[in-house]
């Protein structure tokens, strides 16, 4: 017992070490990029690591992406893509997941295999059918487009999560809600979903990220002015033989803006979902 006991903080102590190196090496990135998007470009190359002094501040690289290449539309179109493909992961996930968690049926088990797949194999193999069904939809340069791919890219994933948490909602609670005539539709979405919220935060967060830094299937899909992404649009400021990097860094600054603001929101809820997860 003393042995233990001696040993709980050296492990406790340990761990959270490790957790705070890699937050250290998950940040770093982030500190660069904010700080030296408030610099000159000279003061970029010479000291990287410094942060902006009232010799080196400057605000041309903000300057420069809000005059030039239509970055507000840019902003607006992968808001748009990443708020509608959220929506449809979540709604069309948790449904496949109240299904394969409540009712047994022949190929229950298949279907959960079938949709666990697509999390082992990346949707960028299929990327040359994409582009065809694409094409002959006449959906090529659109953001509808865009959608529909991200739809299915984070389909596997959300009902994987969710069914897990949806097999742990009480029985008795959906049996009273039968009892007192509510439909399948409203069980789902009165007495359920309120109860997976935190894994609803969580399948959000994860699949969000790879949206919105998404730059494979906007360069494909939708690669005109007026349906590029934050991403795609910030490859402007990048030549083949002259790179902007104020404009750069100012455009990945911004860009990073969105992803912090939704884990503050759905911080709590992220970090009580991952829990509940690992306790089961």
């Amino acid at each position: 017992m003393m042995s233990t006991a001696r040993h709980s903080p050296l492990r406790s102590l340990a761990a959270h070490g490790i957790l705070l190196g890699y937050t250290l090496i998950a940040l770093f990135p982030v500190f660069v990029i904010v700080v030296n998007s408030f610099k000159n470009r000279r003061a970029i190359f010479a000291d990287p690591l410094a942060l902006p002094s009232a010799e080196t501040f400057d605000l041309v690289g903000y300057k420069t992406v809000l005059a030039q290449g239509d970055f507000l539309q840019y902003f607006l179109n992968s808001m748009t893509v990443t708020v509608a493909s959220l929506f449809f992961v979540l709604l069309f996930g948790a449904m496949a997941a109240f299904a394969l968690s409540e009712y047994r049926f022949r190929g229950n088990l298949l279907m959960g295999l079938y949709l666990a797949l697509g999390i082992m194999i990346p949707i960028r193999l299929g990327t040359v059918a994409i582009l065809q069904l694409m094409v002959a939809s006449g959906l090529v340069n659109t953001l509808t487009a865009l959608i529909l791919v991200y739809t299915a890219q984070g389909l596997p994933l959300a009902v994987f999560i969710l069914s897990e948490f949806m097999r742990g909602v009480s029985a008795d609670l959906k049996d009273a809600g039968r009892i007192d005539g509510l439909s399948e539709y409203r069980i789902f979405f009165r007495l359920v979903l309120p109860l997976v919220r935190p894994a609803m935060a969580t399948v959000a967060v994860f699949t969000m990220i790879p949206i919105w830094n998404d730059l494979w299937f906007p360069l494909i899909l939708a690669p005109s002015e007026a349906t590029k992404t934050i991403t795609l649009g910030s490859q402007v400021f990048i030549g083949q033989f002259v790179t902007n990097w104020n404009a750069v860094l100012a455009a990945l600054g911004l860009a990073i803006v969105p992803v912090l603001v939704l884990y503050l929101i759905f911080s709590r809820q992220l970090i009580r979902g991952i829990t509940a997860g690992a306790v089961k």
